[in-house]
């Protein structure tokens, strides 16, 4: 019996030591992440999306999540049930709530070792807005145009969440610290995505739900920055790309390298005249001599200046009346490429860094004087054709009354940069892959939405093939990210732009396009708003975007909420059958019937034999489905339409007034 009980007590004092030496490790393993983590003892913190005025998508369970001390307790209220969760040993927490209809507004409590209570929560639907710089454009770059609707846009239960820029190469980030939700009003508008608000609003005043946006896009981006690493399995080149840029050391000697050679090799900049004597061009007291006439709007290049990439000032006297004086006034000097400085007697009055913003200049009440007022405007271009793009309002205004801006002015050359051979690039980290993901997407994955808004191809639009694959590639990646099934992706095909081509011709934009139509066709939950007829030639930002977020919010309708009756889409091709000298068209989303949209007869239809050389054929609505010929193709094949960068003068649409999308039958 002694033998047993000296085994038992051996066994229970072995016992003991491993239990002491697994507390001593697990307070070893707690101090060190105790040390390490950023959420010290004593408080309970949450991401910023989770806070006062936001909105939580109605009808799914949904992710509160957060960070404190490791192994602390937490519980969460919320209408009226109590969750709890215990943090990891990195400090996580997250709870599951349970389904909740729309409504508001609701007070959620979280308590730890601190309390934290958000209010004013509404249960509704919330969108991811994202893209690039179209999705980007705010209200506050289009006031005129939308003047009535920001007066009336006092909506509290349209919301934005707006996501400042960040591009993080190293991994994707847990949270983006100091950003509100902010409700929709007169004053808070202009900071909300214009087709994001028109989408939520139509959406709005449709079901009477609350709308969330979290407008989260980057002007000038990539595909590839919005995709997350997981999503580029497939791609392994990508994936290289990715894991270089994680070291830091490499990105920083890459980018002093760069820095180097452009110091070396790029343009060499002397000194602008305008600025070098004590007297400026700008100042009313400088006596220009040897000044040349120009008009204006229209680029130098075009006017007898030669391939200048520098400094050139533009001069202008305006009488201005006394009716016009005393009183604010405002500059339009429409887009500039590419940057600009304006002075009104001899006073700096605007400023622009980049060529795509429309210029309006404010000008305060007495800087218009009774009779001659000087205007000038000092214009850099580091590339390509400089000067005042066409086609864009070029006026001075106060007290209701307009003095037009174009027409000749006086200029003179105050800098020419020397050009030398090109200089290696850096790494720009907005420009690589997944680093959006990163930084603006992934702390977001948790946050429950019902769908996305996509506004993007610009600038992947030189090489559309890839597109192919990197846009369906996106739209899984997100799905896969949220783990919320197949939620609705709506893309916005890309409108017109550049010049216009009077003959059929070859375009990236139109690959780009059929790219977003085909993919929406393919995959299930995708849908596309058609937005042919609106941009502009001469500007990659076209101005009228409340259709392309109310086109989108059709598709959302008919895609997430059930809306089987209502017509959502323009005409999408179908099928093509071919009769004699004829090419007979049908399509889907005719609506009440097909028709020309501006009474002319239907235009920009191409139409080829087996040789693929297309002529324009000439188009006509019969019953329901288009005949297209052409005496110049006696056995056709093929039909394009709106085959074009800018194809202008294309007008099929249905009664509804949706536009036809851009298709050939060559492919």
């Amino acid at each position: 019996m002694a033998d047993h009980s000296r085994v038992w007590v051996k066994c229970y004092t072995n016992s003991i030591n491993i239990a002491m030496r697994a507390i001593v490790s697990t307070i070893i393993i707690l101090s060190c992440l105790l040390l390490t983590s950023p959420f010290l003892i004593g408080e309970v913190k949450i991401p910023s999306i989770v806070g006062n005025g936001m909105v939580l998508q109605r009808d799914v369970a949904l992710k509160i999540w957060g960070w404190a001390t490791p192994m602390e307790s937490i519980q969460v209220t919320f209408l009226g049930k109590r969750y709890e969760a215990t943090t990891d040993l990195k400090g996580n927490w997250q709870v599951k709530l349970d389904p909740a209809k729309a409504g508001g507004p609701h007070t959620m409590e979280i308590v730890g070792s601190n309390r934290i209570v958000l209010s004013d929560i509404l249960i509704g639907d919330v969108w991811i807005c994202s893209g690039q710089s179209n999705m980007t454009h705010y209200f506050g770059r289009h006031r005129e145009r939308y003047a009535k609707e920001i007066a009336r846009a006092n909506i509290p239960e349209i919301r934005q969440f707006l996501v400042p820029t960040t591009a993080v190469l190293t991994g994707p980030v847990d949270n983006i610290p100091d950003i509100n939700w902010v409700r929709s009003t007169p004053e808070n508008i202009i900071d909300f995505t214009v087709i994001g608000y028109f989408f939520a609003k139509k959406i709005h005043d449709q079901y009477d739900v609350p709308q969330g946006i979290i407008n989260t896009c980057v002007g000038g981006t990539k595909i590839e920055a919005w995709t997350s690493e997981e999503g580029f399995r497939d791609f392994p080149e990508i994936l290289e790309v990715i894991e270089k840029n994680k070291d830091v050391d490499y990105v920083e000697r890459v980018n002093a390298e760069a820095a180097m050679d452009r110091e070396a090799s790029g343009p060499k900049k002397t000194v602008d005249l305008g600025m070098q004597k004590e007297v400026k061009w700008f100042d009313p007291a400088y006596t220009p001599l040897n000044w040349k006439r120009i008009n204006v709007p229209g680029y130098w290049e075009d006017q007898g200046v030669r391939d200048l990439d520098g400094v050139i000032w533009y001069r202008r006297e305006i009488e201005v009346p006394e009716s016009m004086t005393g009183v604010k006034g405002q500059i339009k000097l429409g887009r500039i490429r590419n940057a600009d400085e304006v002075y009104l007697n001899g006073k700096r009055v605007g400023a622009t860094t980049y060529e795509y913003p429309q210029r309006e200049y404010a000008l305060a009440a007495g800087e218009l004087r009774p009779g001659k007022n000087l205007l000038v405007v000092r214009v850099t271009n580091q590339n390509g054709k400089g000067g005042f793009i066409p086609d864009k309002p070029y006026h001075l205004s106060a007290a209701g009354q307009v003095i037009d801006l174009k027409g000749d002015w006086n200029f003179k050359v105050g800098e020419a940069y020397r050009k030398t051979r090109p200089y290696k690039q850096g790494i720009n980290a907005q420009d690589q892959p997944t680093s959006l993901y990163n930084g603006m997407v992934a702390p977001y994955i948790n946050y429950a939405v019902r769908g996305f808004l996509w506004y993007q191809g610009e600038s992947n639009s030189g090489d559309p093939e890839s597109y192919r694959k990197l846009l369906p590639n996106l739209i899984e990646d997100w799905r896969d990210r949220w783990q919320l099934g197949e939620l609705v992706f709506l893309i916005a095909q890309l409108p017109n732009f550049m010049d216009v081509d009077y003959l059929p011709a070859e375009s990236n934009w139109a690959l780009m396009r059929e790219v977003q139509l085909e993919t929406a066709l393919n995959m299930p939950q995708t849908g596309i708003g058609i937005n042919i007829e609106l941009g502009e030639w001469n500007d990659i930002h076209p101005g009228n975007k409340k259709p392309v977020g109310e086109r989108l919010a059709l598709q959302a309708m008919r895609l997430s909420y059930g809306a089987d009756d209502i017509v959502a889409s323009g005409p999408i091709y179908k099928s093509q059958r071919i009769d004699g000298n004829k090419i007979i068209l049908s399509f889907n989303h005719v609506g009440s019937g097909l028709v020309s949209n501006n009474g002319e007869p239907l235009a920009h239809f191409a139409i080829a034999g087996e040789n693929k050389a297309f002529v324009w054929g000439t188009a006509s609505i019969e019953d329901a489905e288009v005949v297209v010929w052409s005496d110049e193709v006696p056995h056709p094949k093929y039909v394009r339409y709106a085959w074009a960068d800018n194809p202008d003068f294309a007008n099929l649409s249905n009664e509804e007034g949706l536009p036809a999308s851009p298709f050939r039958t060559d492919r």
